[in-house]
């Protein structure tokens, strides 16, 4: 009878770890601070959302949006694989979007899975309806005051086009001077981010490393292999700086472990 209880014991208390490890959301803070921000956008806040991958947080993806909306966001940038190609439910996705739409200015831009699902068209013509910026390798201004910042956003390379090509088509008529935000998913390819004008670059797609041993790091992340360099986190390459969404969801791993799903929020400050 011993055994069973404790059979019982261990089988609940894994189950409530994976499931915390899987459902808390958390949020994590940084300051970008730079003279080279114009002073009008001086406390501009951007919450990063990243590889939701289909995944559901509460009734209506509510505890996402409520989550979210407590950041009083100035913008809200999609970094890619929003859903996920394995188990495609562009619905169940949509649901925050359209209340993240209400909140702020949204910008959007492909991740792998998206490609891999041959319905990008769709995507981008759905996501545009609810009044999304889609970037497809370009770039946009945003005004305050009179004063202006870029945001530009690159798709994914599985579109066959090299990110290199990609960066200069973002950037073509993006003044050297102007203040650069890029929206990317991959963060492996941080050294050619760092080669193009974005001052501050936003990435996902390496989901923290999926399984994070404490005191380590990550274990896998698609593209960079066991032990990956870039999980989470910020990381500087010449005079680009890289913010690395951990994600909210799992694609061919079912499970997070020591890695809680993450919201990214970064304050701009002018120093």
């Amino acid at each position: 009878m011993k055994k069973i209880v404790w059979i019982v014991v261990i089988l609940l208390g894994g189950y409530i770890f994976l499931e915390v490890n899987n459902q808390w959301l958390v949020t994590t803070e940084y300051v970008y601070e730079a003279e080279e921000i114009p002073e009008s956008f001086d406390g501009f806040r951007i919450v990063q959302v990243s590889d939701l991958h289909d995944a559901q947080f509460g009734s209506q993806q509510q505890r996402l949006i409520n989550k979210v909306e407590q950041q009083q966001p100035d913008a809200i940038f999609l970094t890619g694989d929003l859903i996920d190609s394995n188990r495609y439910d562009l619905e169940q996705s949509l649901q925050a979007v359209e209340a993240f739409v209400d909140m702020a200015p949204v910008y959007y831009v492909l991740g792998n899975h998206e490609v891999a699902t041959n319905l990008v068209d769709d995507i981008y013509a759905r996501l545009e309806a609810l009044g999304v910026e889609t970037l497809k390798n370009e770039a946009v201004t945003l005004t305050r005051v009179a004063q202006t910042m870029t945001i530009a956003g690159i798709e994914d390379p599985l579109m066959n086009t090299p990110t290199e090509e990609m960066l200069v088509q973002a950037f073509h008529d993006v003044p050297d001077a102007q203040f650069s935000l890029l929206l990317a998913h991959r963060p492996e390819m941080v050294a050619l981010y760092g080669q193009s004008e974005a001052d501050v670059v936003f990435t996902g797609h390496a989901h923290g490393g999926q399984i994070r041993i404490p005191f380590v790091g990550g274990l896998i992340a698609p593209g960079q292999g066991y032990f990956p360099q870039y999980t989470s986190g910020r990381y500087d390459e010449g005079t680009t700086t890289m913010y690395l969404s951990r994600g909210l969801g799992n694609s061919v791993v079912p499970y997070r472990i020591f890695n809680l799903p993450e919201i990214v929020v970064v304050e701009l400050r002018k120093s």
